[in-house]
């Protein structure tokens, strides 16, 4: 099909063992690509008269701009001008590999539906193909294939040998697989539907009724990761989808976050999802629902890893579960930690279980023993307080920043809070009082406020210089101490009716909160010994 230039420098056997495409794009030289590479064929640019000659012996175009070359997987795609003349070609090498889908054998055995992830080239379509053989074949089931562009049974009416046995039906234009899909379950009664390409809002749903009429599917999706397609609105069904939800304010205290939060809205089209990140290496999610629910709570993925070795084994790697939190972690409970950078981060102590006003942790110029043997490439491990995690991981992931968001304060080594957020939830401080963790406090959880308090934590080792334009950022002792008493009184007592303790004081200092505590019309006593004597403000 390739003009003589061409075929000619793609003569050697060596240069079509890895190919994966040419290019034959107007007015350029011809390209071969190969993982990883890119090769130019000859030195000639490529005339109209070379496409031309391509296309005469060319099927017609779809509406999706793909051609085939009958009874076989190549695929040409086709780039236009605006007048809808061909100025380009790229001419994909389709191929049928056995033996990929031994890293999902006994996934195919359960009968669940199973989404494969991965970016373009990566191998999904060839891993389809192999699967659909497999339940047909081996399996005996009845395997009905989605072909949109021809690309997983071939061009021509005669599907391709590689599906073995299974059925195919060809969509006329690309809008219309969704439909072609129900139809597939209407009148042709299969046990598992193949779909390659799930990519519009209709298609999500319609995989949604297949699988809610008990039909297998195996379908594919553009996304690196898991994580890729909950945020994507158009394909976030696939996985259950996700929606906003107000909490009470006790659940809300409980899980230590905002009254509003991203849930899983339904259970996922797909209980079984493979990230592609090679060929060779696979990471297979063998409960998606609770994957999801995880991403959402800001914790991490932990998906199976599965490799194909050289010579033919399965590696099988188990996600090690994270452990539980501990204060008896071998993390000292007063030991100072260190960021990247080397410089420990100190907190003051922190003795009482209610929580002050805003108050900025300083920076010691030197390390302890303990922290400078910690190696300096360790990312920073940040705990949030009243704010969405995943807005969290978005500010982490947008700067590239050596930070890793943590659900527990005990796993942290700094906490990141919205103002009077920790007024609301008293166990907390004490939990990083007896962790040693220290507490930086925000006026928002903004994406430039987030990203520049961790930029400052990771850069310097410290949290963020108080905001000048934030008076409270920069308040003294006596002026904090109110602000406790006044968040206290107006967050905790006087709404929830639950009396409160606040931090040890000087008697100058109690004396002053006492006056305030007076001004709402409510009592208080002074608890405790010695330095740590503190005022409890009683309700009504």
């Amino acid at each position: 099909m390739l003009p003589s230039p061409v075929r000619e420098a793609l003569e050697r056997a060596e240069r079509r063992e890895q190919l994966l495409e040419v290019v034959l794009d107007l007015g350029r030289v011809p390209e071969a690509r190969y993982p990883g590479r890119a090769v130019a064929l000859g030195e000639a640019p490529v005339e109209r008269a070379d496409l031309a000659a391509v296309l005469e012996r060319l099927g017609p175009f779809g509406g999706d701009n793909r051609a085939g070359i009958e009874r076989t997987l190549h695929r040409i795609s086709a780039i236009r001008n605006r007048t809808g003349e061909v100025v380009g070609l790229t001419c994909r090498v389709g191929r049928a590999v056995f033996g990929t889908v031994a890293m999902v054998r006994d996934l195919l055995d359960s009968g669940l539906s199973l989404l494969l992830m991965g970016r373009p080239g990566v191998g999904k379509t060839t891993a389809l193909r192999e699967i659909a053989r497999v339940l047909a074949d081996e399996l005996e089931r009845r395997v009905v294939v989605i072909d949109t562009s021809n690309e997983i049974a071939g061009d021509g009416d005669i599907p391709h040998p590689a599906i073995g046995r299974a059925r195919r039906m060809q969509v006329a234009r690309p809008e219309l697989q969704h439909q072609v899909m129900i139809e597939a379950v209407e009148n042709h009664m299969p046990e598992v539907i193949v779909i390659d390409e799930i990519g519009t809002e209709l298609e999500a749903q319609a995989a949604r009724t297949i699988a809610e009429r008990g039909v297998m599917l195996v379908a594919t999706a553009h996304g690196n990761a898991l994580e890729n397609l909950i945020r994507n609105p158009t394909l976030s069904d696939l996985v259950g989808g996700i929606q906003s939800v107000t909490l009470g304010d006790e659940e809300a205290r409980r899980r230590r976050t905002q009254k509003t939060v991203l849930e899983r809205a339904a259970e996922p089209t797909f209980p079984l999802a493979v990230e592609m990140h090679s060929r060779h290496r696979w990471l297979v999610h063998r409960d998606v629902a609770g994957t999801v629910d995880a991403l959402l709570r800001g914790q991490q993925a932990r998906p199976q890893i599965r490799e194909l070795a050289a010579d033919g084994r399965l590696l099988f790697q188990d996600a090690t579960p994270l452990p539980p939190p501990s204060l008896s972690s071998p993390r000292g409970a007063h030991a100072p930690t260190v960021p990247r950078g080397g410089r420990a981060l100190v907190a003051p102590p922190l003795p009482s279980p209610m929580a002050a006003g805003p108050r900025v942790v300083s920076a010691a110029p030197t390390a302890s023993p303990e922290a400078s043997s910690r190696p300096p490439a360790t990312p920073l491990r940040v705990c949030g307080v009243g704010m969405a995690p995943q807005l969290l991981r978005e500010a982490v992931r947008g700067r590239a920043l050596p930070v890793e968001v943590v659900e527990e304060p005990e796993a942290a080594d700094v906490l990141l809070s919205l103002r009077g957020q920790l007024g609301r939830d008293p166990d907390l401080r004490r939990r990083a009082r007896l962790r040693g963790v220290p507490i930086l406090v925000i006026k928002s959880d903004s994406p430039h406020q987030l990203q520049r308090a961790l930029e400052r934590l990771v850069d310097r080792g410290a949290p963020a210089e108080p905001d000048a334009s934030d008076p409270a950022g920069g308040l003294d002792d006596d002026h904090a101490a109110l602000e406790e008493c006044r968040l206290a009184v107006e967050q905790v007592v006087l709404p929830q009716g639950r009396p409160v303790e606040l931090l040890p004081r000087s008697e100058r200092v109690r004396q002053m909160q006492s006056e305030l505590v007076g001004r709402y019309r409510l009592r208080c006593s002074v608890f405790g010994r010695g330095p740590q004597q503190r005022l409890r403000v009683f309700p009504p």
